[in-house]
């Protein structure tokens, strides 16, 4: 696996000092190779280093499932394909919704239906209904920004067409910059709308697949897989609008503060994280419904790290908890 430049520096000048203050455990080592051998892990003069960063995750990650055994915390962490990463690392590799970046395309305002909540129903699941594609992974690359957009029109293009068609977030990763988006560094889902909006369309994924890397355009107007005529904002930081929206127009793309260690490392049950900003958000994300478990309200959540993460790429994210993690600080839809 590649790291990023910057990082491998840190491996190669913190290599000794790691091994020294954090020796590894010798009786790990098979699982070791089992870890290296199930994500297909391969390092060149840093496997000490990864290695003290796996067992450090990994003593982490069983520490909190005692306490969550014990009713401390309601979710549960897990060893996943980014085990051998520092918060650090992941954050900056991983997140790179640019939610501060300076907007010149503003979507319209979406305006929730009069009738109560108590009115909506009380679990929603579009997965069930045919409105969301299999799990997907960015990989390194900065791109869930592109993501979230794809997911949200994909269930919006099934529920004008009846057709769930894969579409191409490389098409937006490699031909949305001048709508201000950077590629794998980064992005905004709006201006991901407007470029389709701009363009006519985007391609499908199966004529314009994923590559996890920055490329030049390739777009070609006979792949057209969907269209977008306009967007809607949800009301910020409104979790009534937000479930109106998820309950009555489908999946809808979110933003959220992901930096937690504990984000990195979920494996299932209802997240919330007292440390979780609401403003400073770094991850898209798209939310496919919600519900109630063993009491708790959630947001279900797709992710785009691959199926070894979460509840298979999924995650219950706490609903109506002060708008854990930003969850409807900024959410929106395309209209197709």
């Amino acid at each position: 696996m590649k790291f990023p430049q910057m990082f491998r520096v840190f491996a190669l000048a913190g290599l000794v000092a790691l091994s020294v203050a954090g020796t590894i455990n010798l009786e790990l080592s098979n699982e070791w190779e089992l870890f290296k051998t199930t994500y297909n892990k391969s390092y060149e003069k840093e496997e000490l280093l990864r290695r003290v960063i796996w067992e450090r995750n990994l003593k982490h990650v069983q520490q909190h499932n005692i306490e969550a055994d014990r009713g401390v915390h309601s979710f549960w962490l897990g060893m996943n394909e980014y085990a051998d990463m520092t918060p650090e690392e992941f954050v900056n590799t991983m997140n790179r919704y640019r939610v501060n970046a300076t907007k010149t395309f503003q979507c319209g305002k979406f305006i929730p239906p009069t009738h109560k909540l108590s009115a909506l129903p009380s679990t929603v699941d579009w997965r069930k209904e045919g409105y969301v594609t299999g799990v997907k992974n960015q990989g390194q690359c900065g791109s869930c920004w592109a993501f979230s957009a794809v997911g949200s029109l994909e269930g919006q293009h099934f529920k004008k067409t009846g057709k769930l068609v894969s579409l191409s977030e490389q098409n937006l990763v490699d031909c949305s910059r001048k709508e201000g988006n950077e590629g794998c560094e980064g992005g905004l889902r709006d201006q991901a709308f407007e470029y389709i909006i701009q363009n006519k369309g985007i391609d499908t994924e199966e004529s314009y697949p994923y590559t996890a890397e920055d490329g030049v355009c390739k777009f070609k107007q006979a792949n057209i897989g969907a269209t977008v005529v306009s967007c809607m904002d949800i009301e910020p930081g409104s979790e009534t609008d937000l479930q109106m929206a998820v309950a009555t127009v489908g999946p809808i793309g979110v933003a959220i503060d992901s930096s937690q260690a504990s984000f990195q490392l979920y494996r299932s049950g209802v997240y919330t994280d007292s440390a979780c900003s609401s403003v400073n958000l770094d991850h898209g994300v798209l939310v496919v419904g919600y519900g109630t478990d063993s009491g708790q309200e959630y947001w279900l959540g797709k992710n785009s790290w691959g199926t070894s993460w979460g509840m298979n790429g999924y995650i219950m994210m706490a609903r109506h908890k002060h708008n854990m993690c930003g969850i409807a600080t900024q959410a929106s839809f395309p209209i197709v």
